[in-house]
């Protein structure tokens, strides 16, 4: 999977459900995509939140970017952001420091950061999960799409490689089976919690679960709120 900064609960889920989940710091950086931002709560309202990035190429990979130099500044506003629109969130008090570790982190590469901040995340929910970085393994890099995919998982043993439910519309259990992969797909429950007075916003950051529900719901959600299919 590609990073994503502070993904939503659906990312942790697979993470849970592997023995080695792989993450992309090879891949080309996507400017519409999510790696860099996502959506919490701001006045009971769904707002986006982002990591600045320097100006540069847009064919360039994801560890081949770098958080802007107003970052210094910027990483305040945002801390005073979630501050301020969770302050009153029942599990503010221990979620609070890990996103504050995590902003704070001294990376300015931005595979860095957000590997950083997806480890810090999984330690956070004791989730176990081997995490490996794509361009550590020895297999042809410059192959796309399905072709890379089923690369790498044969090249470190894997025989079952579990994808989002976007995936029916990319990758064939045919072709996978025809490399000895068997291709699953998780798709995440309809999760609800309480929030604040809202009506209630689905799929937000994991930071929006992290400030609403106890550790001990969110294995739950991690380990039963979805299907394979």
């Amino acid at each position: 999977m590609q990073p994503y900064f502070f993904p939503y609960i659906g990312y942790f889920q697979l993470i849970q459900q592997s023995d080695v989940f792989v993450i992309y710091d090879n891949i080309e950086y996507t400017k519409k995509g999510w790696i860099n931002r996502n959506r919490i709560l701001v006045n009971e309202k769904e707002d986006l939140i982002s990591l600045p990035l320097r100006k540069d190429s847009d064919t360039l990979h994801v560890n081949q970017r770098f958080l802007s130099d107003s970052w210094g500044t910027d990483k305040i506003k945002l801390l005073n952001k979630v501050r301020t629109n969770y302050s009153k969130a029942p599990f503010f008090s221990e979620t609070y420091p890990l996103f504050d570790r995590c902003i704070n982190a001294q990376q300015a590469n931005l595979f860095d950061f957000l590997f950083f901040s997806i480890e810090q995340i999984c330690i956070h929910l004791g989730i176990k999960t081997k995490l490996v970085v794509s361009s550590t393994i020895n297999i042809d890099h410059t192959l796309k799409a399905e072709k890379r995919v089923k690369a790498i998982c044969s090249k470190i043993g894997g025989t079952t490689y579990i994808n989002p439910i976007g995936g029916t519309a990319l990758y064939d259990k045919t072709d996978f089976e025809e490399e000895g992969i068997q291709l699953f797909f998780l798709k995440t429950n309809n999760i609800v919690y309480p929030q604040f007075k809202n009506e209630f916003i689905p799929f937000l950051s994991i930071l929006d679960v992290m400030m609403f529900n106890s550790k001990e719901s969110i294995k739950e959600y991690l380990n039963t709120g979805f299907s394979i299919v």
